[in-house]
């Protein structure tokens, strides 16, 4: 007979642990959660290394959102096209929302990477550890969101540049920086699920730029919510981006926002898409 030291995860085994968050009781021992949160960060670390072997998509990716800065929100300002809250300068009415964006275009071909993990077997040998389904979609989901803060860096130095009054407040900075890192994991466990029903790279490619644009344009990352149409009104209301965006307005320009909602929804959806994400991993590793 076999001894297993207290407070140890169990054995590894053939059958792939439950979706995660529901498997950890009021009384489990806190070494038991420790070592849970270990494998997160530990999982997160693994993917953030794979940036040192090929830095390319980083730049190629900042390169979008620089355009959307200097192209569009110069002349957008210049011809005053939409009216912003108390007057504020329109580049730094776009600015939070180009940095959420960028997030947003990281996040959503995530899923591209499980697939291809799927593909090369590496998937199957994470499911049988006895590391729990929602603790592997945790470790890549915020593994996405410490990919976005480099492309969030770029898009607050280029918007200073250009004159934008963010703050210099280090709480607020950090906070802004921990809104960014949960958006891209909801988005990243968006990404995920959807690779779970379509079960390759192509539909999921399609189905990422279909829905990258819709979601993008029917948030407030452009213009103001009051500006848009009824129906178009209603579809904000329940995009988490929109949220995003609101919270990182009120901590770098210090507009107007509702930061405990904003915390609330981007909290809850990403504990849905992670939920979501680990209930279908078994179906994407079959």
């Amino acid at each position: 007979m076999t001894s297993v030291a207290p407070g140890a995860l169990p054995a590894a085994s053939a059958e792939p642990a439950g979706p995660g968050l529901p498997l950890l009781p009021a009384d489990t021992p806190p070494a038991v959660i420790r070592r849970l949160a270990s494998r997160i960060v530990t999982l997160c670390w693994v993917e953030l290394r794979k940036i040192r072997h090929d830095r390319t998509e980083l730049y190629t990716r900042a390169i979008q959102p620089i355009l959307w800065l200097l192209i569009f929100g110069e002349t957008f300002s210049k011809i005053h096209a939409i009216p912003t809250p108390g007057g504020i300068p329109y580049l730094a009415y776009l600015a939070p929302g180009i940095l959420a964006q960028s997030a947003l275009f990281i996040a959503i071909f995530y899923g591209i990477q499980i697939i291809w993990e799927r593909d090369a077997g590496v998937l199957t040998k994470l499911m049988v550890t006895p590391t729990p389904r929602a603790a592997l979609i945790t470790g890549k989901a915020f593994a996405a969101g410490v990919r976005s803060i480099v492309q969030a860096v770029v898009i607050v130095v280029l918007s200073a540049l250009l004159g934008v009054a963010l703050t210099d407040n280090p709480l607020k900075l950090i906070a802004a920086a921990a809104v960014v890192v949960l958006g891209s994991a909801f988005f990243s466990c968006l990404s995920m699920s959807i690779a779970g029903l379509a079960l390759s790279r192509d539909r999921l490619m399609g189905i990422g730029q279909a829905i990258t644009m819709p979601l993008f344009f029917s948030s407030n990352a452009l213009y103001p919510e009051h500006l848009m149409p009824g129906w178009l009104q209603a579809i904000s209301k329940v995009n988490p981006l929109s949220y995003e965006v609101d919270a990182l307005r009120g901590l770098l320009i210090g507009t107007p926002a509702h930061l405990g909602l904003d915390a609330i929804v981007l909290v809850g959806a990403t504990v849905l898409g992670v939920t979501a994400a680990a209930m279908l991993l078994p179906r994407l590793a079959r």
